[in-house]
């Protein structure tokens, strides 16, 4: 924890009554994610330590074992001292890259204090959702793209979700929640091309435009992501696609929201990536040929 403050008192605008709110917060320990509000504004504590390690991380494991495949692999589990190391390091070079990011404001034995970053993308897409369906979509092809650029930096998220961004202003995409860390389980182009994955499994359900969000979203995430990202996320595709027809088959008795998910992105990417030239484009190929 390097850098990071360990004294409430040097939290700037910090009040009196301010140290006693949060301390008081602090030693309560109720929720693993808490808004406090101060006298200068809200700032936000994130405790760790709070969960064991989910029987899906040692599956996840056995999994990328069994099928061979690195995206699988879950970011290495660390104890509280060591997601908050991991957090805060991650925060710093994000920022150091240009990145919107909340500001460390207090480190402790298991929990942080971050600045607020409101408003979230989530909230957003909320209050446009059914009144300017343009403007919703138009922010959900703001996240690929900020997505992709962050890629282009040689940098990913981990598991990147519009609850998980944040509007940094006119234009601007900031990023929160960086406990996951998979360039440290896997190699970077798979661990981006796990990231827009995930993007789409939200951004294809959310579209309220269809087909045509998801194109734009994806030319978005393509225009500054690296080369090595798109050809890895085709091999994670190719392996996914073969997963759809047992999706589709199950939908059929219970269709619920994560295979709903799972069928419209990984349906629409491959169509994307997979797809095989149709006859008249491979005839006009080979003439040119």
């Amino acid at each position: 924890m390097d850098g990071a403050q360990t004294d409430l008192n040097a939290i700037p605008h910090m009040t009196d009554g301010d140290v006693e709110r949060l301390l008081a917060a602090l030693t309560r320990e109720t929720r693993r994610v808490e808004r406090v509000e101060l006298s200068f504004g809200a700032v936000w504590i994130k405790r760790y330590g709070t969960e064991r390690p989910p029987i899906w991380t040692k599956a996840q494991m056995s999994l990328a074992r069994l099928f061979g495949q690195a995206f699988l692999r879950p970011s290495p589990y660390l104890d509280s001292k060591g997601m908050i190391a991991r957090e805060i390091r991650r925060i710093e070079t994000f920022a150091a890259n240009g990145v919107p990011v909340p500001r460390v404001l207090y480190a402790s034995g298991n929990a942080l204090v971050l600045s607020d970053v409101a408003p979230t993308v989530t909230a957003e897409l909320d209050a446009l959702r059914d009144t300017d369906p343009a403007a919703h979509d138009g922010l959900l092809v703001a996240c690929a793209a900020h997505l992709g650029a962050l890629h282009g930096k040689g940098l990913c998220h981990g598991r990147p979700h519009p609850r998980d961004f944040f509007v940094a202003g006119e234009r601007r995409i900031g990023f929160m929640d960086f406990e996951e860390e998979p360039e440290a389980a896997m190699p970077l182009a798979a661990a981006q091309a796990r990231d827009v994955w995930l993007l789409f499994l939200q951004l294809t359900d959310r579209a309220r435009l269809g087909v045509a969000t998801a194109e734009k979203a994806y030319a978005a995430w393509r225009a500054n992501a690296p080369s090595a990202a798109e050809a890895e996320l085709k091999e994670m595709l190719r392996f996914l696609g073969k997963f759809l027809w047992l999706t589709r088959l199950i939908g059929r008795v219970h269709m619920g929201s994560d295979l709903r998910r799972f069928l419209a992105a990984t349906g629409y990417l491959s169509e994307v990536l997979l797809a095989s030239p149709r006859p008249a484009d491979a005839s006009k190929a080979g003439k040119d040929d």
